[in-house]
């Protein structure tokens, strides 16, 4: 599976109210907390790659934890990568695995996240502590010979909600908050 992933800085408010104007379906907020890790084998600054475990909290109750191991970037426009994520019950318990087999963690990310779907993708507005606000526009496709279609689809999304595409950060919410 292919996370094709298109990120902007943008003022969250004026985003809102252009997902609203073109009937967005709102599909609900989250609190998510992100601990990612380093490898004892490589450094995943350096190979792009990223190791994490994520708790979430939707507003309407409830929570989830996943570990998610995402590959290095596979094109030079986006944050297109190869993904895989599951769920887990006990993210202390993970960690502990984790840091048993020399996995290190590196900084956790804290974000507030609304999401909404708009033409097939997943539009998301993040409030990142200590990095800002962000507009992520994303789908996943399974084959590699479906990427272009779908990043071109996400740069359309993005100009409807009047965001420029050569705006886009291609570096992570963890590589912001480490670089502040």
């Amino acid at each position: 599976m292919y996370e094709v992933e298109v990120k902007v800085p943008a003022d969250l408010e004026a985003v809102r109210d252009r997902l609203e104007t073109r009937e967005a379906t709102q599909l609900g907020s989250v609190v998510q907390a992100d601990t990612y890790y380093n490898a004892p084998h490589r450094d995943f600054a350096e190979t792009d790659e990223a190791l994490r475990i994520r708790s979430e909290r939707p507003a309407d109750g409830g929570a989830e934890t996943r570990v998610t191991y995402k590959g290095p970037l596979v094109d030079e426009e986006t944050k297109t990568r190869e993904e895989f994520e599951t769920g887990i019950e006990d993210a202390e318990t993970t960690d502990a695995i984790l840091t048993g087999l020399g996995f290190e963690p590196t900084a956790t990310v804290r974000k507030d996240r609304e999401r909404f779907s708009l033409d097939g993708y997943t539009v998301t507005l993040d409030s990142v502590d200590d990095v800002g606000e962000y507009v992520e526009v994303e789908t996943e496709v399974a084959a590699e010979a479906d990427l272009e279609t779908a990043r071109e689809g996400a740069y359309d999304v993005l100009e409807r909600l009047g965001l420029d595409p050569d705006d886009q950060l291609r570096t992570s919410y963890l590589g912001l908050l480490l670089e502040s």
